[in-house]
């Protein structure tokens, strides 16, 4: 019996260290983040940069935005083109189409994109300026670390992201137009007409809100995981590098994911 009790408050304690563990790094992570937005204010403003980064995060992802986003508009056209024929309601599709990636797939597939392309990259970037001592060798020239690597970096996410989702959507619909017009026949007319009758300018207006979101979020964890790759466990050299990529990763996506689902909560 004393042993059970032991066990229990051992599980009990592993659990409650590992929860006040998250919430330290989730204050950590804030109060970094506090810290790069507010810097970007500072004069002198960091233009040559910011448009540097801007280029990195948005003209750089624009290929697999469009490519991803065809794709999944007419994936999105061809099921359903598919489910609506079964109710008669086939001349609906550009409504659902437009409505499906406006309010969700744009916003969440463009910032889970732009992770995989730009997001793992400013880990890594970040990472190896850590372990190769680059970052001290700034704070010994009296130069601010953040100011100088990460402020850009989120000037550039407030731009790029929301950029990059309305290209994502665009793209998307007509995804959506070459399945259900140009292979299933659809009128183009009807096809339109409904999107307009359907889409409101409070569905733009979120997915816009999201992106945004998405961008100061994805920024901040890649940012902040390379930045500190130095205290992880794995320490210096490539594997602790590599493992904050992962960690960067992986971290972003989930996050898009649950800040997704409670935007749409109050967007709704």
């Amino acid at each position: 019996m004393v042993a059970m009790n032991r066990a229990s408050w051992n599980l009990f304690g592993v659990i409650g260290s590992k929860v006040i563990g998250i919430i330290r790094q989730l204050g950590a992570m804030f109060l970094f983040f506090l810290k790069g937005l507010g810097l970007i204010f500072v004069l002198p403003f960091q233009f040559k940069k910011i448009l540097k980064q801007v280029y990195f995060i948005g003209a750089k992802s624009m290929f697999i935005i469009l490519l991803v986003g065809l794709f999944t508009g007419m994936v999105i056209g061809l099921q359903g083109y598919y489910t609506l024929v079964k109710f008669g309601s086939e001349g609906l599709l550009g409504g659902a189409v437009a409505l499906s990636i406006i309010r969700e797939l744009g916003p969440v597939l463009a910032a889970i994109m732009i992770v995989a392309r730009a997001g793992s990259a400013m880990t890594a970037e970040i990472g190896i300026m850590r372990i190769s001592e680059q970052i001290d060798a700034l704070v010994t020239m009296n130069i601010n670390p953040i100011r100088y690597l990460i402020s850009p970096k989120i000037a550039a996410s407030i731009i790029s992201f929301p950029l990059l989702t309305a290209l994502f959507d665009v793209i998307g619909i007509m995804g959506g137009y070459v399945s259900g017009v140009l292979l299933l026949n659809i009128n183009s007319g009807i096809y339109f007409s409904r999107m307009s009758d359907m889409v409101s300018m409070q569905d733009i207006s979120g997915g816009f809100y999201k992106s945004f979101v998405f961008g100061l979020l994805v920024v901040t964890v890649c940012c902040y995981e390379g930045f500190h790759v130095h205290l992880r466990r794995e320490r210096f050299g490539a594997r602790g590098v590599s493992q904050a990529t992962t960690s960067a990763v992986v971290i972003s996506c989930v996050w898009v994911l649950i800040s997704d689902y409670v935007l749409t909560s109050f967007l709704l």
